[in-house]
């Protein structure tokens, strides 16, 4: 059975994995970042962690998920917020030139996506929109089990999405855009405006809507017409088998998602209704799907 390296490159951690064709981990290594004592520090911790990785040179290739947009032609991230210095960096030819294996890189929303559409709940289908619903709201279109990321590696950032213009400035987004509107970050922040500072996340605010305060349950009724205007949209450019869903925003499902879903489908056309929605189904998507890109270019 083939395997592959995956890499998560976090602002905080990185993992390095030994993955099987079938997504099972079958060795894992994990360090502490460390940007802030530069890139080179970053890259040679790199280097030296897939180099513990036993048997690494019987690997058919090497996958890396990182934070923000990724020009995958060329090897480098464009952007790199959580990780200063990385914008433009060749990290895909640095890694190639220690390992001589095929290494490819992604951003790692799409490389969560890839894991779910190539072992997870959208296995069974040729197109795959994945959506993580989580402190943002970020996503993935995978077909036949490709990722496609666009000219400048921004395909799938969907949190800049307008959902209402109507709506107040809340940070470099658009107006209305639903991140800024129907995220965990969004939800907490609403939660604070109208229950006050002891709302420390989502899911306090989900747990008021569960015992039945109507402020909460007008927050949860909100944010999922406003993810359903969101998803409407995408669904109108890209027309999905299926709707993988995944993110911590999840675990309130039961107070906002099938709202959610029929909002959505009184906004589609009568011939896109068999779209499905599916959870997501694996607990390390992102580890899993970077091993998964060096797969997809093999096909």
């Amino acid at each position: 059975m083939n395997k592959y390296i995956g890499i998560d490159l976090g602002g905080t951690n990185v993992r390095v994995a030994k993955v099987d064709e079938q997504g099972n981990l079958l060795q894992v290594v994990k360090e502490a970042t460390e940007i802030e004592q530069g890139v080179e520090h970053v890259m040679e911790k790199i280097i030296r962690m897939i180099g513990s990785i036993d048997h690494v040179e019987e690997c058919k290739g090497i996958g890396m998920g990182v934070p923000g947009p990724v020009d995958t032609k060329a090897g480098k991230m464009v952007m790199s917020s959580n990780l200063p210095g990385f914008a433009h960096y060749p990290i895909v030819e640095r890694i190639q030139n220690a390992f001589h294996l095929p290494t490819y890189v992604d951003n790692d929303v799409n490389v969560a996506g890839m894991g779910e559409a190539v072992l997870g709940a959208g296995k069974s289908y040729d197109i795959v929109y994945y959506v993580t619903i989580s402190t943002g709201v970020g996503g993935a279109l995978i077909i036949n089990r490709k990722v496609h990321s666009g000219k400048n590696g921004h395909a799938g950032e969907i949190g800049n999405i307008i959902i209402d213009r109507n709506r107040e400035k809340i940070n470099h987004l658009n107006v209305g855009a639903v991140e800024c509107e129907a995220s965990g970050m969004a939800i907490t922040r609403i939660g604070k405006q109208v229950f006050g500072e002891h709302i420390q996340h989502a899911g306090d605010v989900f747990d008021l809507a569960r015992a039945g305060d109507e402020n909460a349950l007008k927050i949860c009724d909100d944010a999922a017409y406003d993810l359903a205007v969101a998803f409407s949209v995408i669904a109108h450019v890209v027309d999905p088998e299926v709707f993988v869903i995944g993110g911590g925003v999840m675990k309130g499902k039961d107070v906002f998602y099938d709202k959610m879903i029929s909002y959505y489908r009184s906004m589609i056309h009568q011939g896109m209704q068999s779209v499905e929605f599916k959870d997501a189904l694996l607990e390390e998507p992102g580890i899993v799907g970077a091993a998964m890109l060096p797969m997809a270019y093999e096909e």
